[in-house]
C-alpha cells in the first residue's frame, strides 16, 4: 500500500520493485520522525531532534564501494582508486536485494541534487529505515510539493542495511556493499546503517556526470560576502579539516558546507543541508551549528545522551569521534536562499597536517595550487572511516579521493582552467598541528585560523609582507593583525628546531613520492613545482 505524495506514474512497482509491504512516499519531517519512533529506530531529543545510532558502522566504508564495469564507463573510470564489480555480480546483487525487501515497508524520497536547475539531477532514495529518509531529505534538495506530481527520477538509490552481500556471489569485498551502476542508473547500498553513505554515493555520481558538462565538482564548502555574491570563496578539504566550521562565518553568507559545482555561471551547492561533526562542539565557538542540535527534526547521529533528560554529551566519544548532526540549510541564519554564488574569488585548500610542519596559511601560485590540489595532503581524523582512531596522514587527491570515479587529472585540469579564466587567488590553510606533531604539539587555534581567513578574504593579505617557505616554495605572511607572529613560522613553535627540520624533510619526501604518479600527466610549470 502506498502512502504520501507521488507521481502516480512513477511508483516503485513501475520500476520493477514488486511485492512490498507499505511504501511511504515523500513523507515530511513530522511523519518521518513519528515513523522512526514507532519503529524504535531512535529517541526523541530536546527540541524535537531525532537521536539515532548506527551500530558498528560509525563511518564510511570506502573499500566496499564498487563501480560496475560496463562498456560505456570502462575507459573513463580511475580503476586504481575504484573497485570493479561485474555486471553479473551487480545483477545478482540487485535481484537478491529485491527478494530481501519483499513484504517489507520502505520509505521513498524524491529529491534533486544541484541548486543550478540547468545542471541538477533527480534522485529517488529508497530506504529501509525511516530515519535514513529524514537524513537524506535534509541533505539533498527538496522539490516543491506540487512538483512531486510529475517527478521522474534520473537515478535511484536503494539502501537496505539489513541486507548482507555475499562476496563470492555478488563479486564484492564483504557483506557491506555500495555498488554503483551508471549504465542502469542504480546505486545499491547494503550492510551498513551509516547514513553518510547515502549522500556520498550521490556525490560520487555527480563527480562522474558533471565533468562532461564542463562543471568542476568540488568536495568543498562555500560562502560569499553578505550582499555580494561576486565575493565567493570555496573551501576544499576532507572531513575534519574545518569546511563546515570555517564556512559558517556569521559575517558571510553560507552557500553550503560540503559539496559544490563550479560551472560557467558560477558556484552552486549540490545539497540542501549540512552534516556537521559535533565532537567538542560548543555554543561559544560555533553557536549556529550548536543550536541545530536541539532543533526540530535534526538528526543526531552516534552521540551519547542522558537517558532521562536527553541532554547530549559533546565530549563523550565512546561511540565514535565521528558523531554528527544533519539538518536543513535554512537552520543556519545566514544561509543563502538560492545556494548559488559567483565564480570563486578565493580558493582555500584546507589541510590537517598531523606532522606540525605546514604554516597556518600560505599563498599559492596557480601551478602550486594544481600541485597541492592533486596531492590533497591532509590527515584522516578519527572515526570518519572505519578503523581510523587517531589522525592519520594521507594524500587524498582532489581533497576527496574516495568520491572520485575519474582520474585526478580530469578534475585538476578543469580546476586549473577555471582558475586561469576567472583569476581566483589560492591559499593553503593548515588547521592541523603546530608546535610539534600530533601527540606533542597542539591543534591550530581556531581563532587564529579565522583571523587569517578574514584577512585573506578581505584582500588584506595581498598587502602583507611575505616570506618564501624553504620547504615548499609557497609564500607565507610574516605579520597578520590578530595573529601571533610566531605561529606564522612553524619552526619557531617547536622546542627543537632540528627536530622540525627532520620532520619537514620527511614530509617533503612524502609529497615527492606521492606526486610521482601524476608527473606524466601534468604541464611543465606544475612539474617544476614538483621537483623544486
Amino acid at each position: 500500500m502506498a502512502f504520501g505524495r507521488v507521481n502516480p506514474n512513477h511508483r516503485l512497482e513501475d520500476q520493477g520493485i514488486m511485492g512490498l509491504g507499505n511504501v511511504y512516499y515523500n513523507y515530511m519531517e513530522p511523519d518521518l520522525i513519528r515513523s522512526s519512533l514507532d519503529r524504535q529506530e531512535g529517541h526523541l531529543g530536546i527540541g524535537g531532534a531525532l537521536l539515532v545510532t548506527t551500530g558498528k558502522f560509525t563511518g564510511r566504508s570506502p573499500k566496499d564501494k564498487h563501480i560496475v564495469d560496463t562498456p560505456d564507463v570502462r575507459e573513463h573510470i580511475w580503476w586504481d582508486n575504484n573497485a570493479r564489480m561485474s555486471s553479473e555480480g551487480f545483477d545478482a546483487l540487485y535481484n537478491d536485494m529485491l527478494a530481501h525487501v519483499k513484504g517489507r515497508d520502505l520509505f521513498v524520497q524524491d529529491l534533486y541534487a544541484g541548486a543550478d536547475p540547468e545542471l541538477s539531477s533527480n534522485i529517488r532514495i529508497v530506504t529501509e529505515l525511516a530515519w535514513h529518509n529524514l537524513f537524506i531529505r535534509h541533505l539533498l534538495r527538496r522539490p516543491k510539493r506540487a512538483a512531486l506530481d510529475k517527478f521522474v527520477s534520473d537515478y535511484t538509490v536503494i539502501n537496505c542495511p539489513s541486507f548482507k552481500a555475499d562476496p563470492e556471489r555478488h563479486k564484492c569485498r564483504s557483506s557491506t556493499v555500495i555498488a554503483m551502476n551508471f549504465e542502469r542508473k542504480l546505486i545499491l547500498i547494503g550492510g551498513t546503517e551509516y547514513a553518510g553513505e547515502n549522500k556520498k554515493s550521490v556525490f560520487t555520481l555527480l563527480n562522474y556526470l558533471l565533468p562532461d558538462s564542463g562543471v568542476m565538482p568540488m568536495h568543498c564548502s562555500a560562502n560569499h560576502a553578505k550582499g555580494n555574491p561576486v565575493d565567493t570563496a570555496v573551501f576544499f578539504g576532507l572531513s575534519g579539516t574545518g569546511k563546515t566550521t570555517l564556512s559558517a562565518d556569521p559575517d558571510r553568507t553560507l552557500i553550503g558546507d560540503d559539496e559544490h559545482g563550479w560551472s560557467d555561471r558560477g558556484t552552486f551547492n549540490f545539497e540542501g543541508g549540512c552534516y556537521a561533526k559535533t565532537i567538542h562542539l560548543s555554543t561559544e565557538a560555533e553557536p549556529e551549528i550548536f543550536a541545530t542540535t536541539s532543533k526540530f527534526a535534526s538528526v543526531i547521529e552516534n552521540m551519547v545522551f542522558d537517558s532521562e533528560t536527553k541532554k547530549l554529551d559533546f565530549d563523550d566519544d565512546s561511540l565514535t569521534a565521528n558523531m554528527r548532526c544533519a539538518y536543513p540549510l535554512n537552520y543556519i541564519s545566514n544561509a543563502s536562499e538560492s545556494s548559488l554564488g559567483a565564480h570563486p574569488k578565493n580558493i582555500i585548500m584546507l589541510t590537517c597536517d598531523a606532522f606540525g610542519v605546514l604554516p597556518p596559511i600560505a599563498r599559492l601560485t596557480p601551478a602550486q595550487a594544481m600541485y597541492h590540489f592533486l596531492s590533497g595532503f591532509t590527515s584522516k581524523v578519527a572515526g570518519t572511516e572505519r578503523g581510523v582512531t587517531e589522525p592519520e596522514p594521507t594524500f587524498s587527491t582532489c581533497f576527496g579521493a574516495p568520491f572520485m570515479p575519474r582520474r585526478p587529472e580530469v578534475y585538476g585540469n578543469i580546476l586549473r582552467e577555471k582558475i586561469a579564466r576567472h583569476g581566483a587567488t589560492c591559499w593553503l590553510v593548515n588547521t592541523g598541528w603546530t608546535g610539534g606533531a600530533y601527540g606533542t604539539g597542539s591543534r591550530m587555534p581556531i581563532k587564529a585560523t579565522r583571523a587569517l581567513l578574514t584577512n585573506a578574504l578581505t584582500g588584506a593579505l595581498s598587502e602583507a609582507e611575505l616570506r618564501k617557505d624553504e620547504n615548499f616554495g609557497f609564500h607565507v605572511p610574516v605579520h597578520v593583525p590578530g595573529v601571533d607572529p610566531q605561529l606564522l613560522d612553524p619552526r619557531s613553535t617547536w622546542s627543537n628546531g632540528i627536530a622540525y627540520d627532520a620532520q619537514a624533510e620527511k614530509l617533503v619526501r612524502m609529497f615527492a613520492t606521492n606526486f610521482a604518479q601524476y608527473v606524466p600527466f601534468i604541464d611543465e610549470d606544475v612539474k617544476a613545482v614538483a621537483i623544486s
